[in-house]
């Protein structure tokens, strides 16, 4: 599948923008900031992180998050799974200013929990990676894009504005895809129409569902948690 730079929706005034004008556009929404003002009024202000996300061997997927500071990177791991990955119960973790923070930490690599607060760890304009799965890995990118004091319900992370679905089409014959064959894929190839996946070479046991999330036609996955 060629690459190509998706769009993506204001979850507060439901515009569309470009992946390079959302950042811009989400500081200055009128509609966020009614809502956030209209939130301060019941709710105690907190430290939260504006973070973009995307994956990095297929950047058009993305999405742009609120994360609380006193939320932990196990909470973004949970997040991260259930909006964009979990397939299998995978192993992952987070690479951070030299420090790997993993599910499941190993001490004799050097790895540390990810049970501690975002708030402690991250600052902005810093960069960081997420890996999902150490044999069919997807691998994400993440930058703090600024910090501010909100009015926010715990410590759930809220999602700010995502990517609208790539436009993916059948290499067979041109129609929107709605398979994607998990061998093929690894050729760049495999996105199948309903109609064509039926005589795909492959068998259908190979074919996984086109779905909004850069684990598309990896392991298992096959959508959102």
């Amino acid at each position: 599948m060629a690459r190509e730079t998706t769009k993506g929706t204001c979850n507060f005034c439901h515009a569309t923008f470009s992946k390079g004008t959302i950042a811009r556009h989400l500081t200055s929404c009128p509609q966020r900031a009614s809502n956030a003002n209209a939130g301060s009024q019941k709710q105690k202000k907190t430290k939260v992180f504006h973070l973009v996300v995307d994956g990095r061997d297929n950047p058009q997927y993305w999405m742009h998050i609120n994360v609380p500071a006193e939320a932990t990177l196990t909470t973004l791991d949970d997040f991260l799974r259930q909006t964009w990955v979990e397939c299998c119960g995978h192993l992952s973790n987070f690479a951070l200013a030299g420090t790997t923070y993993a599910s499941y930490p190993d001490s004799e690599f050097g790895d540390k929990s990810m049970r501690i607060q975002v708030g402690k760890i991250l600052s902005p304009g810093q960069h960081f990676s997420y890996e999902y799965d150490y044999g069919t890995t997807t691998e994400l990118r993440l930058k703090v894009i600024s910090e501010a004091e909100e009015a926010v319900k715990g410590k759930s992370i809220q999602v700010l504005a995502r990517n609208e679905p790539p436009t993916i089409v059948c290499d067979a014959c041109g129609k929107p895809a709605e398979y994607v064959c998990s061998e093929c894929i690894y050729d760049e190839g495999g996105w199948l129409c309903d109609d064509c996946a039926e005589t795909h070479e492959c068998g259908e046991e190979m074919l996984l569902p086109v779905v909004n999330s850069p684990r598309v036609g990896m392991c298992g996955f096959t959508g959102p948690a």
